[in-house]
């Protein structure tokens, strides 16, 4: 294994304190610099960075002449997310293919159009022979998505027509990593589970007749049975998850890492990897983690002054992590409400009552009504504060018996579509390496011999 007893020996410790003697930076320089530190305007709004047509994030609307908080809306090539949900089909269970089909082509598909695309993906769902062996078995991870990184990097040296930046061997390449990525993810987690929890290992092929979210169910079970319903709150989940505009991390990072002309693989890579952090795509395990407190130390979830008590006190970073924070409320952009919590929530109340899980549901819907008050009040925020997609993704994850590990991982396979997007996107658009500006606080010094160093 990698690394001492503590992980770092004691001339790193040495080194990480003069590592800190560095400069750092308070509020007052950026402010004085001009600087928009996270790329963010004082009111939170991202700078403009660049264009695209492929999904468009609605928070604000212009009111005679100034920008007000409105509620929030998604569109997906300039179609309302809740309009596809309306229109969801409930035999065919291939929503989210139907949305990948939306993002990549700019077009819904006729029903043999998605037939075939569909066919084609599943054509796509094929590891190389002995890949789960020599790959994913060889060096199983706890962090699923560190596997899934390894996964998508390691697949280049698998691809003979890796260097082929030809734009449509790009689309084959991103094609593949959408129909590869529920493999991964679920093989990843068996061979993590086998090795490091010793427990049975089982290893079940895709069907090609079975949709991404049908086959990720059927993989992960050892049975491989599920439900119609189990199907398409996942399909849905996918939906929701697959696109969310070109200025979060992870897609930004896709534009920026596509512009420098590095392969498909690596960049998928890069944007997984950003995903993974906790700021980002780790939040429906900190939600999880908070109601499993507040099971623990609200004894009676109906009462909303018992409730409201313990929720101020989490405000206030008296319980719980003691962070001051109420997770999976609020988001950067929405404030009034994050549309796909609201359709969502929907369909996490259908799975509850099929699971017999309606007295944990209802006290996710008190935890949201008190919690949007509270912020409010105490944050002295008057843009609205609302739940976002993962206060609920967490709970529907835990209903479906999906493991914590594979919570963010689920992330990933659906937003593989939007990358791949926004990748194609930067390609059609590609004329300059995306590189921001930094201010240099530099001060200058005189080189000294190294003789004559103190």
């Amino acid at each position: 294994m990698i690394g001492h007893k503590k992980g770092y020996t004691e001339q790193v410790e040495n080194l990480a304190k003069l590592c800190k003697t560095t400069p750092t930076f308070s509020e007052e320089v950026y402010r004085e610099k001009q600087v928009k530190r996270g790329l963010r305007d004082i009111d939170g709004t991202g700078v403009i960075a660049g264009l695209t047509d492929i999904s468009d994030v609605i928070a604000k609307k212009v009111v005679d002449g100034e920008k007000v908080p409105c509620p929030g809306e998604l569109y997906y090539r300039s179609i309302n997310v809740k309009d596809i949900i309306a229109g969801y089909d409930d035999e065919s269970c291939s929503g989210f293919e139907e949305v990948v089909y939306l993002l990549l082509f700019n077009k819904l598909p006729t029903k043999k159009e998605l037939t075939a695309f569909k066919q084609l993906l599943a054509d796509y769902r094929k590891l190389p022979r002995n890949f789960v062996r020599d790959v994913i078995m060889k060096a199983p991870s706890k962090d699923v998505m560190n596997s899934l990184a390894r996964c998508i990097l390691t697949f280049y040296s698998y691809d003979h027509h890796a260097l082929d930046n030809s734009f449509e061997n790009i689309l084959r390449q991103c094609l593949t990593l959408i129909a590869v990525t529920p493999m991964f993810a679920v093989y990843a987690y068996n061979a993590h589970m086998h090795y490091n929890e010793n427990k049975s290992l089982v290893i079940h092929k895709p069907l090609p007749e079975l949709s991404t979210a049908e086959n990720l169910l059927y993989m992960l079970r050892p049975d491989s049975n599920f439900t119609a319903l189990e199907a398409k709150v996942l399909d849905i989940a996918f939906i929701l998850h697959a696109e969310h505009g070109g200025g979060n991390n992870s897609t930004f990072t896709t534009h920026v890492v596509t512009s420098s002309g590095t392969d498909t693989y690596a960049t998928m890579a890069a944007a997984l990897c950003s995903l993974k952090g906790p700021r980002h795509g780790g939040a429906n395990i900190k939600v999880m983690e908070m109601f499993a407190d507040i099971k623990k130390h609200v004894k009676d979830w109906n009462n909303k002054q018992e409730l409201t008590s313990y929720l101020s006190d989490m405000l206030e970073g008296k319980v719980f992590d003691k962070a001051g924070l109420i997770y999976g409320m609020g988001h950067a952009v929405y404030s009034i409400s994050d549309p796909r919590a609201e359709v969502f929530k929907q369909f996490v109340g259908e799975l509850a009552k099929e699971k017999g899980r309606n007295k944990e549901f209802k006290l996710y819907e008190r935890v949201e009504e008190i919690s949007k008050r509270l912020i409010m009040e105490k944050r002295k925020t008057y843009k609205g504060v609302s739940a976002n997609v993962d206060f609920y993704s967490g709970f529907v994850y835990n209903m479906l018996g999906l493991p914590t590990e594979l919570y963010t991982p689920m992330f990933a396979v659906a937003r593989v579509a939007g990358w791949s997007a926004h990748r194609l996107e930067e390609i059609l658009n590609a004329g300059k390496i995306i590189r921001p500006a930094y201010v240099s606080l530099n001060t200058r010094k005189e080189y000294v011999n190294i003789n004559e160093r103190g």
